[in-house]
């Protein structure tokens, strides 16, 4: 019983369906095409639309952004957003926040879709 709670655990981590949170801090990270409880709804990172992050060591005249398409999940039912880094969006009672995104750009590196790492935020439900 233990060699099968094991191995569905690991197929279930290696086929990216386990949400990876780290609470003590109050953020939900999930990866492109994850999907994990953000403080009331359900989030499902589908896409980078964009990244103009300045890499880092470098100077540049704007710092860019981070878009990502959403897929959010409440009571009511299901939509899909776009999510822009730093900037709450209105989610049911509350305000959706892509709060970080992982990992930092740098200079002559393409990060691919599975290497992101997205933060979240909830706050509300008052």
């Amino acid at each position: 019983m233990r060699t099968l709670v094991f191995a569905t655990f690991a197929a279930l981590t290696l086929s990216g369906c386990i949400m990876y949170h780290n609470r003590s801090d109050g953020i939900t990270r999930l990866r492109i095409d994850e999907t994990g409880m953000v403080d009331g709804p359900k989030v499902t990172p589908l896409k980078v639309i964009e990244d103009s992050r300045c890499p880092v060591g470098t100077q540049c005249v704007w710092a860019g952004q981070v878009k990502v398409s959403v897929r959010i999940d409440t009571g009511p039912g299901s939509e899909t957003r776009e999510l822009t880094l730093g900037k709450g969006e209105q989610v049911a009672d509350g305000k959706l926040t892509l709060v970080e995104v992982l990992p930092q750009k740098q200079a002559n590196r393409t990060i691919y879709p599975d290497e992101y790492r997205f933060g979240f935020t909830f706050a509300g439900g008052f």
